[in-house]
């Protein structure tokens, strides 16, 4: 089986940390994992992207072009990707930020209010680990064992004082 992803957002929102722990996550499952940053030449604000492939079988080409899954992180990357999301796919929204909704009746979405969600519960900066655990959550990828650990790997030792928050987070977004 192979699952397609696309996380997609502004600079600074934390698309591609996101889109590590993912493939973290892929490689504790033993699966084939392809991860390909996309972003603007801005340092914050800009467009940014990144696909994620999870395989039980060699992956041909790391760009998803029609993800099974899109989580959309703001109104720019949804009015771009929501129509690519395959017949059955998944469509994650912040809703926060995107006041819209998909008119797609063959695909499941679910609308979070992730960035509220974070400043309501002291977890700024961490809309992306709650709208990961959403996607966890309504997935059924992985257990929380394996989350845990990914993220371990993925937050730089200069950053460690924020993997206890970015647990917080996403156990947050699991129980949305």
């Amino acid at each position: 089986m192979t699952t397609q992803i696309l996380l997609a957002g502004f600079g600074g929102q934390g698309i591609l940390f996101t889109g590590k722990v993912l493939s973290y996550i892929g490689m504790a499952l033993e699966k084939q994992v392809s991860w390909l940053p996309s972003y603007g030449p801005e340092m914050r604000g800009g467009t940014a992207n990144c696909s994620v492939i999870l395989s039980d079988e060699s992956i041909g080409s790391p760009i998803v072009l029609k993800p099974d899954i899109l989580a959309a992180m703001n109104l720019p990357s949804f009015h771009r990707f929501a129509q690519d999301v395959k017949p059955g796919g998944l469509l994650l929204a912040d809703s926060s930020l995107i006041e819209i909704k998909s008119e797609r009746g063959d695909i499941t979405a679910h609308y979070v209010p992730v960035t509220q969600m974070a400043t309501d519960h002291d977890l700024d900066g961490l809309a992306n680990m709650i709208l990961l655990g959403k996607l966890l959550a309504v997935t059924g990828l992985c257990g929380g064992e394996v989350v845990e650990a990914a993220l371990k790997k993925s937050v730089p030792p200069r950053k460690a004082a924020l993997l206890e928050a970015n647990i917080r987070a996403v156990k947050l977004g699991w129980r949305s």
